[in-house]
């Protein structure tokens, strides 16, 4: 039976329209109506047969769902060229000039074939934009090779070109929580800063949000700033973490700045009389005097008895 992993990714969703349109009955009116469309598109591409196309003639979708096709990519070139493309490919026609199809999933097997010198198996279906954007999503949430970023920023690409959240929500095989917190990290944490620490597979959802905890903290580093902080070498994880350490310590140390402006400059210092436990200090129309040795508490009684006695000869000869 052909099927392809797109197929697949609505059967692990538990998709009753894929179900239905197989079988040729009606599609369940309660279902999503990107979904129900995809199941009538998914009908038709498993019932043809995969052509070899050449590469040369495919050209990159509008919306790409990963940043970078080429990691990993030696192992996939390598299994290709010993057993065969397993995969096919989806392809839609396009218009206009340029290269005759255009990429709906399947541009790292697409890259291999091109590294090989060979055509590519691939589906070439006729398709509207959004049919493709829904294909795209659920053969590679079904694959699962996205990173978080790299489905936040594809979430969120969905959702600039129209699409619901609960359609988005669908389509990605997550709840609502979840899409909210990757939406979010897309929108608020810098897309130069994302594309410069890459994709992260390894990193996970902690410490992007993380990351977006700190630029959005009040007096946080300008975008440019932000940018600046993210190191050259490393992997994308070691990226991450390091621009998310460097972030912690701007905001470290500016909440010590503003725990010290709180309290108040620091006094000075008390200036000590030789050979005594007696210091004291002078501001502005105060008088500050301490005695560090217990014996000499006397003196301070001294001071205050002798207080209006001093201000009286003072007034005198001035």
């Amino acid at each position: 039976m052909k099927r392809d992993l797109l197929a697949k990714s609505l059967a692990q969703m538990g998709s009753k329209p894929l179900i239905a349109a197989e079988a040729g009955s009606k599609v369940d009116e309660s279902s999503p109506r990107s979904l129900k469309s995809m199941s009538d598109v998914l009908s038709q591409v498993s019932a043809q047969a995969a052509q070899d196309v050449d590469v040369n003639e495919i050209g990159d979708s509008e919306i790409a769902d990963r940043f970078d096709v080429s990691e990993g990519l030696d192992d996939l070139i390598e299994s290709i060229r010993t057993s065969g493309q397993q995969l096919p490919a989806l392809l839609r026609y396009r218009r206009g000039p340029g290269p005759r199809y255009e990429v709906v999933y399947g541009r790292r097997r697409i890259a291999a074939c091109r590294v090989l010198g060979i055509k590519v198996k691939a589906y070439v279906k006729e398709m509207d934009h959004r049919e493709a954007l829904v294909s795209q999503a659920l053969e590679n949430s079904a694959r699962l090779e996205r990173s978080f970023i790299e489905q936040a920023i594809f979430a969120t690409k969905l959702e600039d070109q129209g699409f619901t959240r609960a359609e988005i929500g669908d389509v990605l095989a997550v709840d609502k929580g979840t899409l909210s917190k990757l939406i979010g990290v897309a929108r608020d944490v810098p897309d130069a800063v994302i594309y410069k620490i890459g994709a992260a597979h390894e990193a996970g959802r902690r410490p992007w949000l993380e990351l977006r905890r700190l630029v959005k903290t009040e007096n946080a580093p300008s975008d440019s700033s932000v940018l600046l902080l993210v190191p050259e070498e490393g992997t994308a994880a070691e990226k991450l973490s390091a621009v998310i350490d460097a972030l912690q310590k701007v905001a470290d140390a500016q909440q010590n700045a503003s725990e010290s402006a709180a309290k108040g400059p620091s006094p000075a210092p008390l200036n000590k009389m030789p050979a005594t436990s007696v210091a004291f200090r002078s501001k502005g129309q105060r008088l500050l005097i301490e005695v560090s040795d217990k014996k000499e508490r006397g003196f301070i009684n001294f001071v205050e008895t002798q207080l209006e006695r001093l201000y009286k000869e003072w007034k005198e000869k001035s």
